[in-house]
């Protein structure tokens, strides 16, 4: 599950469907549509899906542009969750991704900014 044919700005393909909202990738399935509740700023409440699947390592995409942010207190939270968090622009994000999806591992992609 899970295997990135494509991304750019605004747009990625994940296992042959396109999605043209940020997303969460999960060991089973991808949920669509995923919004923050402060926008560019990822906080733990956020990640409640990804919490609940317990992957190992949790790859954050923040945007071509790096813009959306993560505080240290939510690469804390996560880390207390048992998962690693790895926070790269969405390109690289979706590279390692890729590269490491077969382990227990997790994807928080903002496809814009």
């Amino acid at each position: 599950m899970g295997r990135i044919t494509e991304y750019s700005f605004g747009t990625i393909t994940i296992d042959g469907k396109i999605y043209d909202a940020d997303v969460i990738i999960l060991q089973d399935r991808v949920i669509p549509n995923w919004w923050r509740c402060s926008g560019h700023k990822l906080q733990p409440e956020d990640l409640d899906n990804v919490v609940a699947a317990s992957p190992k390592k949790l790859i954050i995409g923040t945007g071509s542009y790096g813009v959306m942010r993560v505080p240290v207190t939510t690469l804390s939270f996560l880390r207390e969750k048992g998962i690693e968090p790895v926070v790269l622009n969405t390109s690289e994000a979706c590279d390692l991704f890729n590269k490491i999806s077969s382990e227990n591992v997790a994807a928080a992609l903002h496809l814009t900014c």
